[in-house]
């Protein structure tokens, strides 16, 4: 495995690698890596001929009262799961080789950041499509891997692609669980064994939901009064909607389409997020890797 800290250094090791005619696979990540971005990296291995993961806390992501100073990080660890995993190269920038001196572009997400997570996060996902714009046009890879757990996330960052024409097709996978169903998380670190108890009240909602639309409810209401009665143990629930899954749209009426029901709360200060997608399709996390998007 290469490590490169730099962009110059990086784009001499992807010169080497595209010369080889092999397709290069990207995930990038904010770090303190664990099952979920395993897993990304597997599903990236599959695909592609090199891969390229990238170690990077995004401050523009980050509000003024979130958790950007303490945002866990263990680079010896990171290092050593990427090695196992035989990542072709690891990129490592430090703060001013994103944002050097002087930096004043970003993308805007448009009116799909404003909701879900971007009402309670405002310029959140502003900073999210800058910094993956960015580390796109650095790495240009031919695939780039997200998880499901960040839904809004890979639904804001598939239109960024078309939107703005970029040579990449978005690959997305299934959320990874632990085995009592908690979403894994960097963010779980944070977690007491207690809080963390009552932060299975989430995924216990979203199964429940989940249940009930295979039993053949597709009312949205319905739906989610199911998980909602069950995410009494947050300390705060910031949103439990139905959503289209692709666009982000709020779904009124019946499920009539690939769906997400979204969730998130607070755990005292731990900002937790999840969902589950309502299809009938076997394996409905394929579906949002379609290249196209509804008009």
């Amino acid at each position: 495995m290469r490590i490169a800290r730099s962009i110059p250094e990086l784009r001499i090791l992807l010169k080497t690698l595209k010369e080889r005619s092999g397709r290069i696979g990207f995930v990038p990540t904010m770090g303190y890596l664990h099952e979920g971005h395993e897993s990304l990296i597997r599903h990236c291995k599959t695909r592609c001929d090199s891969v390229v993961v990238s170690v990077f806390v995004n401050p523009t992501q980050f509000g003024a009262e979130e958790d950007f100073s303490r945002y866990p990080q263990d680079m010896e660890r990171d290092q050593a799961l990427c090695l196992n995993q035989e990542v072709t190269a690891l990129f490592i920038p430090d703060l001013k080789e994103i944002y050097p001196t002087g930096f004043s572009t970003f993308i805007d997400p448009g009116p799909m950041g404003e909701v879900l997570c971007g009402k309670f996060r405002p310029g959140h996902f502003r900073g999210v499509t800058t910094v993956v714009g960015k580390l796109m046009n650095i790495v240009q890879p031919d695939l780039a891997f997200f998880g499901q757990k960040d839904l809004q996330q890979a639904a804001i960052i598939r239109r960024m692609v078309r939107d703005m024409n970029l040579p990449v097709e978005l690959v997305v996978t299934p959320t990874i669980r632990e085995a009592d169903g908690l979403a894994i998380s960097s963010r779980n670190a944070y977690l007491s064994a207690e809080d963390r108890q009552r932060a299975l009240c989430i995924s216990r909602a979203l199964f429940a939901a989940e249940d009930a639309y295979r039993s053949g409810v597709r009312s949205a209401c319905k739906l989610i009064d199911t998980a909602r009665r069950l995410l009494t143990d947050l300390d705060e629930l910031q949103y439990c909607e139905l959503v289209d899954a692709l666009t982000m749209d709020p779904i009124g009426g019946n499920v009539e389409r690939l769906a997400g029901l979204c969730v998130a709360g607070m755990v005292r200060a731990t900002r937790l997020i999840d969902n589950v997608l309502l299809s009938e399709a076997s394996d409905p996390t394929n579906l949002l890797s379609l290249v196209g998007l509804p008009e």
